[in-house]
Formats: structure tokens, sequence, C-alpha cells
């Protein structure tokens, strides 16, 4: 079992603003400056570094044959028990690792470790308190890894529903975890991470019976956003709808390994 605590993290960028002074919007930085009663907007790429950081890094998974997975929630979404419940059912069958984002402790990655998988922390509280992991990041961590010996690697990404979907990482699929607890409007409060992953978690199902949250809706409104994206209902306290969601990941990564 591998396991590095506190390695890394610098911040992607930081200029004259604050740890949360930058506006995002589609890889873009908006600035906006006023003229006398005229306000100009001036937008720029900011994300230029970090594409191109992320396209070299999905080019060395690709020469090693690696799946990238980015798991991306708010806090208290149920990602971590997820996450172990799905490493218990797919491994050894696939080598894993996963990379832990967090702005404060190890604790996550402490449980993920007890799966057998190697697990390396990022902590992003000594530069700011980054609230999403930049390619940058993911590479020095994946550093500490043997990308020979790993078939599946997992990024569980920094409890947020707005920054993480803005940055590439060089992944290969992107997954949104909801937890019903948080509400159907969700997607439609925060339609850009459902836009941008590949499939949605819509976790701890066995609460349904003791909450006002109508599925419909939250169904309707992320097929609105983003028209025939996969949506597994899942608990993964009871592991309820667990078959379909690990048979599509599974699914994914062989498609990547037999290519």
């Amino acid at each position: 079992m591998w396991f590095f605590a506190n390695r890394i993290i610098k911040r992607y960028h930081r200029g004259h603003h604050g740890p949360h002074d930058h506006h995002h919007g589609g890889g873009h930085d908006v600035e906006t400056k006023k003229s006398g009663t005229r306000e100009i907007k001036v937008v720029r790429r900011v994300l230029d570094a970090n594409d191109i950081m992320a396209g070299r890094m999905r080019a060395v998974f690709a020469e090693k044959g690696v799946f990238v997975l980015n798991m991306m929630s708010s806090p208290g979404s149920g990602k971590t028990t997820t996450l172990q419940k799905t490493l218990a059912r797919i491994m050894p069958g696939l080598r894993c690792a996963v990379i832990v984002g967090d702005i404060c402790t190890t604790v996550d990655a402490d449980r993920l470790a007890l799966s057998g998988a190697p697990v390396v922390q990022i902590n992003t509280d000594e530069f700011g308190g980054d609230c999403h992991l930049a390619a940058h990041v993911v590479e020095k961590a994946v550093a500490d890894l043997d990308l020979d010996n790993i078939d599946l690697l997992i990024v569980e990404n920094i409890g947020n529903l707005v920054c993480p979907a803005e940055f590439d990482i060089g992944e290969d699929k992107r997954v949104v975890v909801l937890s019903v607890t948080e509400g159907e409007d969700k997607p439609a409060k925060y339609p850009l991470i459902f836009r941008e992953c590949d499939a949605t978690l819509l976790n701890k199902i066995d609460l349904l019976p003791y909450l006002d949250f109508d599925m419909d809706l939250a169904r309707t409104s992320i097929a609105n956003i983003h028209p025939g994206m996969p949506v597994f209902e899942i608990s993964a306290k009871t592991e309820a709808g667990f078959d379909e969601w690990i048979g599509w990941l599974v699914g994914q990564v062989k498609e990547k390994l037999k290519g």
C-alpha cells in the first residue's frame, strides 16, 4: 500500500488577485473596467497553459495505457464512499490508483488507502486553498505513481460544483456525483459541471423516502443541459444501482485499454 501526504501544491495563477478573485467562465477570465458610464468587458484566455499541460498529460496517459477518471461533486455528496465501494468491486481486476484533492486534511486519502490502491494526497491550503485541481498539480502527483502498473487512475477532485469543471487535467472521462439531499435544483443552478461531465451519479437514493426530492425533475434538468448523458441512481451505503455504474465505468476503461 502506498500513501503520500501533503506533497504538493502551487497555485495555478495568482497574479494580483486573492485566492478566489478570478472569474471563471468556460476558460475565460472576465475583467470589468468602467469608463464614465460605459462598462467595457475584457475577456481573455487564462487557461492556455493549463490546456497545454493537460494535453501533454493526456498523451502520457495514452502512451502508458492509463484511463483517467475525474470525479467531481460538492462537499458531502458521498463521493469518497462511492469511490471506496467502486474500488472494492473493480480491484484487482483493474489495477487502480487514486489522486485525492482537498483543501485540508488527509481524511479521504486515509480511507481510500485501505483499498490497497496507491493513493496520492494533494492539499491546497498552504497556497490559498484552491477549490480545484489543475493539470500541473496532477502532473506532480502522477510523478509518485508507477503508470506502467495502473489501468485506471481516479482523481477525486476538490468538493465544488463550479471551479473543477473548468480545468482540464488530461482525463478521459468526467463524472459528477450529486446527492439527493442537495436538491433537484442543483443541475439548473450549476449547469456547467453537468454539461462538461460524461455521467451523473445520483447518490443516496436510500434516503428518498425521507426527502421531497423530485427525481423526474432532476433527470429532466440534466437531460436538458446534457442530452443523452448517462444518469445512474445509486446508494453508496447500500450499493443499490452499482451494477449499472460499475458496468459503465469498466466498459469505458476496457474500451481504451483494447485500443
